[in-house]
């Protein structure tokens, strides 16, 4: 599990940085509700774009109902704020799917913004 976490992990930092570099932008897709929630937060695309680079896998989700692999990152915008993604691995495509995005919440997350509060 550790070493799945980990692989999905590098795939989404290694996408993040191939689709800045990208004069198309096509490694990263963003699904309508993403981009609602996006719009929602006041956030740019890019600065999320960049936070992935750099983030974290502190979930993993089954593929139980799901035509892509997907998990919930971590991550940091340029302007310090923390922002958690949930990300589809599309493999096959070489590229990401970002669901949604959203600030988390202190009520629901512990101060690392890492783990659940129970």
């Amino acid at each position: 599990m550790q070493d799945q976490i980990q692989d999905r992990q590098t795939f989404i930092r290694q996408k993040a940085k191939q689709n800045q570099a990208a004069p198309q932008h096509t490694k990263i897709l963003w699904s309508r509700h993403g981009i609602a929630e996006l719009v929602n937060e006041g956030w740019d695309r890019s600065l999320v774009e960049e936070g992935l680079q750099h983030c974290k896998v502190i979930e993993n989700y089954p593929a139980l109902h799901r035509s892509l692999p997907d998990c919930l990152v971590m991550g940091w915008l340029a302007t310090g704020e923390p922002f958690h993604a949930v990300v589809a691995i599309d493999e096959a495509n070489d590229r990401l799917l970002i669901v949604t995005v959203y600030k988390p919440s202190p009520e629901e997350w512990e101060d690392d913004w890492q783990t659940r509060k129970r």
